[in-house]
């Protein structure tokens, strides 16, 4: 995968990250590929902040996979700052090629870089091939998270 490039996502590259967020049976019912105004928005808004970093894959031009990393600062830990990923999805031509690998190490090396003493991230119950996935790459099941959707 040596012509494999991971850069910052451009408003460009919108379509196809919306596209791989809807193309799944939970994106399907959250995302919505027809009108691409308020990712734009988030996007322009994520671009402006230096702890965000929207990442795309691309390969012969075409984008291929995608991830958002936060860096978090924080108190706890002696005011250590942790990453977040979120957002990791990878087209379906190029599932089990190394790609999500591959992206995944992206993100822990650029939160080692940022000084990060941890990286964590959450996965839906449901996806237990990415649960798979994800320990496969060290990283433990060690909390149980929560939501409230507003």
């Amino acid at each position: 995968m040596a012509d494999l490039e991971i850069r910052p996502a451009t408003a460009e590259d919108v379509p196809a990250i919306v596209a791989m967020l809807a193309d799944d049976p939970l994106g399907a019912q959250r995302e919505s590929p027809e009108d691409l105004t308020p990712y734009l928005t988030a996007l322009e808004r994520l671009a402006a902040d230096p702890n965000q970093h929207v990442m795309v894959a691309v390969r012969e031009g075409r984008v291929i996979g995608t991830l958002q990393l936060t860096v978090n600062p924080g108190l706890s830990h002696k005011g250590a700052a942790r990453a977040i990923i979120e957002g990791v999805r990878i087209h379906t031509d190029e599932r089990g090629s190394g790609l999500g690998t591959q992206l995944i190490e992206w993100a822990v090396d650029e939160s080692r870089r940022q000084n990060c003493r941890m990286v964590q991230l959450t996965s839906d119950n449901s996806r237990t091939d990415a649960h798979r996935f994800y320990e496969r790459l060290g990283f433990t099941a060690s909390h149980v998270g929560f939501k409230l959707q507003l």
